[in-house]
């Protein structure tokens, strides 16, 4: 575990590294003033781990607390803090993770303690694996997870049950963000992105299908700073897709200026034009998005090269000066 500049084309000042003993992909920054950053292992094996580092901003330094090492089933495809921990009615971190199950976890100050397994398989033992989740910043109490059965399922976390579980796509579901209080969207395997309102759950809106059919669509950010706005990503693609949901079908930019596959994105946290991207060319790349794209496209305003693929990235709001992204068995905050 050390602080280094060797993987990166930045300045020392700018960047802060956390080496660890796994290749990381799960990733989130709390909110709390605790200043800690999860991170989840990814190792093809039933046992993997999450550790938890605290990241002083004046000595630019990460530390693993090892009291906060603990054991996850699986390797977690996602975790998140809980988007207001002063509003959480406790004084420790909350932290969710998804795998088999949406596990929720509190982080205290010298261990970490599991609250709750929320299955929603009624047939058996076993359930459909979780891609993702994404917890609701305006209600908090509500987590929405995807799977590959199709379906997304709406949890009150608090009461531990499930709110409402629907059909979401014709195959996979990959990803899914919240908009508002009420209205998530999804991404699926089936190459579309739909939009659903708890208040008409039998209906939804397709936005975007992918160009070549069944093009899996991975990875979806919905544009918290403008709720016309999301972005998704396309299997095996170097593009960025941005939609205006007022404008279905027909995207209002595609970011192109990766020389790998995309693999994660991320909204600024502040500002409603500029998203960050990671991919398979080691790149993470800042776009600020025009009102007006030019006939040639779209350069990023700025590139950083990491030392080999990008599997993740966090651009957080507790954070908002630092992007965090994951490669291979390292974590690195960059200054932005």
């Amino acid at each position: 575990m050390e602080n280094s500049t060797q993987d990166s084309h930045l300045r020392s000042e700018t960047l802060v590294t956390y080496d660890s003993p796994h290749t990381l992909y799960a990733m989130s920054i709390s909110s709390s003033p605790h200043n800690r950053i999860a991170l989840g292992s990814f190792l093809e094996e039933f046992t993997n781990r999450v550790d938890v580092v605290s990241f002083d901003e004046q000595t630019l330094t990460l530390k693993r607390n090892p009291n906060l090492s603990f054991d996850h089933p699986y390797p977690p495809t996602k975790l998140m803090f809980h988007p207001n921990p002063l509003g959480s009615g406790k004084s420790n971190d909350i932290l969710a993770s998804s795998g088999d199950y949406l596990r929720l976890w509190e982080v205290k100050e010298n261990c970490v303690e599991p609250i709750s397994l929320l299955n929603n398989s009624k047939s058996s033992e076993f359930c459909a694996p979780l891609t993702s989740f994404d917890w609701n910043e305006v209600e908090p109490r509500r987590i929405g997870t995807s799977s590959v059965d199709t379906t997304c399922t709406i949890w009150d976390v608090e009461r531990g049950v499930v709110e409402t579980q629907l059909i979401a796509h014709d195959k996979e579901v990959h990803d899914i963000a919240w908009g508002e209080a009420g209205v998530f969207a999804s991404v699926s395997a089936d190459g579309s992105v739909r939009i659903f309102d708890l208040r008409d759950k039998e209906h939804s809106t397709i936005i975007y299908e992918s160009p070549h059919p069944d093009t899996p669509l991975l990875r979806l950010a919905w544009n918290k700073q403008d709720l016309r706005y999301m972005a998704t990503i396309l299997m095996d693609s170097n593009k960025v897709v941005i939609l205006d949901i007022r404008s279905p079908t027909m995207p209002v930019a595609e970011l192109e200026r990766h020389r790998g596959s995309v693999n994660a994105i991320g909204w600024a946290p502040l500002s409603c034009r500029h998203i960050c991207s990671g991919g398979d060319d080691g790149q993470a790349l800042i776009w600020e998005l025009p009102t007006v794209a030019g006939p040639s496209g779209i350069d990023p305003m700025s590139m950083f090269t990491a030392s080999s693929e990008i599997n993740q990235l966090q651009w957080s709001a507790a954070k908002p000066d630092w992007i965090a992204i994951a490669f291979a068995n390292k974590m690195q905050l960059l200054k932005v």
